[in-house]
């Protein structure tokens, strides 16, 4: 459906506009006054909307006549109404802003939404709410996402820890970027169609690569469970989940605020992990340091990523101790105020000064930097 500017503006500066719209002879019917209804359902419950980053003005107002949608008949309007960028927009808007956890606890509305990274968030914050019939279709919903997330970062630790490319070698293990293109086509040439003009390639080959044996590696992830890292949360246990099938790295993956939680048992499926994160609670990032600790067997082959926006709730005096002496005897630590798709952090730069002094590196990241820098250290 084409709307004309008018329409557009009507729906755009809600209710307010009215009369202006009115007047310039626009009138919202059929389905246009379907899309205002849902966007009044969702916009209209406080006058703040705008001021918290929802782009409409003019100031709707809830109460309106005919405006009744329960969650599952909104979700429903919308997937009819709107095109996909603009329903993954309103689904987001209706978590984010509006906390509307019924898009993630209606059984109706798992079965009808698309999975995607603020569904799993809403999921992850609002689990202990879920009936159990609930919780098995928000599990599906988070197991697909996070099957995409995986997908992603393998490539990305296939990239960072690959081998040398061997030119002279061939391997029957595909790989696109290992593809000898010109070998590919000279033995394909014999399946040249020339009315086409195409080859039809039934065999592939591929480069070798040359791959030095790695002295085994620990790599222990202290991620801060509070609720404001949660996207940090979701892309450390992915990251955990890949590295534990990594041959010669020692995976740990351990969950903390002023308590710990060794998650490590659970490194192979990490849907399992981010279903026990329990977000919430103070912050003890030096004790989580002391639980690390104790588990490193070779100090020099040991890397402590520390995944915290480094607001100490404990003694900052022992956590800067703590890092100084993890960094002395020669354990690799790296604190990442953020390691999501954005890196684009919120932290105490004063602790981050601090950590940094006492042997620290600090930095932001994506999960495939992250795994570029984990290549660097083990191979150096």
């Amino acid at each position: 459906m084409s709307l004309d500017p008018a329409t557009r503006w009507r729906l755009i500066l809600g209710e307010a506009a009215e009369s202006a719209c009115a007047g310039a002879g626009c009138r919202l019917e059929g389905r246009a006054a379907a899309m205002d209804r849902a966007l009044d359902w969702l916009y209209g419950r406080d006058a703040g909307g705008a001021e918290r980053g929802v782009r409409r003005q003019g100031g709707r107002h809830g109460g309106r006549e005919g405006s009744a949608l329960t969650v599952p008949g909104w979700i429903n309007e919308v997937h009819t109404l709107f095109p996909q960028e603009t329903i993954e927009r309103l689904e987001r808007d209706a978590i984010e802003l509006y906390a509307i956890d019924d898009v993630v606890t209606n059984p109706e509305v798992l079965a009808r939404v698309e999975p995607n990274e603020t569904l799993l968030k809403a999921v992850l914050r609002t689990k202990h709410l879920m009936a159990p019939d609930v919780l098995v279709m928000a599990r599906k919903l988070v197991q697909e996402v996070v099957r995409r997330l995986m997908e992603t970062l393998a490539r990305d630790l296939a990239v960072a820890f690959g081998g040398v490319l061997d030119r002279r070698r061939h391997t029957r293990l595909p790989g696109a970027r290992d593809l000898d293109l010109n070998r590919t086509i000279l033995d394909n040439l014999r399946h040249y169609d020339p009315e086409r003009r195409r080859i039809t390639v039934e065999r592939l080959h591929f480069f070798a690569r040359n791959r030095r044996r790695m002295r085994p590696w620990q790599v222990i992830l202290l991620v801060d469970q509070s609720g404001s890292m949660l996207d940090s949360v979701i892309h450390a246990s992915v990251m955990a989940a890949c590295l534990w099938r990594l041959p010669g790295i020692e995976t740990h993956l351990i969950a903390f605020d002023t308590s710990v939680v060794d998650l490590t048992r659970d490194c192979d499926d990490a849907c399992e992990l981010l279903m026990k994160v329990q977000l919430g609670g103070g912050t003890d990032i030096g004790g989580a340091l002391a639980y690390a600790a104790e588990k490193i067997t070779a100090p020099e082959r040991a890397i402590v990523v520390m995944i915290s926006d480094f607001y100490e709730g404990a003694s900052e005096a022992v956590l800067v101790a703590r890092v100084k002496a993890l960094a002395g005897q020669r354990t690799r630590v790296l604190g990442l105020a953020a390691l999501d798709s954005q890196a684009r952090p919120d932290y105490d730069r004063a602790m981050a000064r601090r950590l940094v002094e006492a042997g620290a590196e600090i930095a932001a990241m994506t999960p495939g930097e992250l795994a570029g820098w984990l290549a660097q250290v083990v191979r150096s």
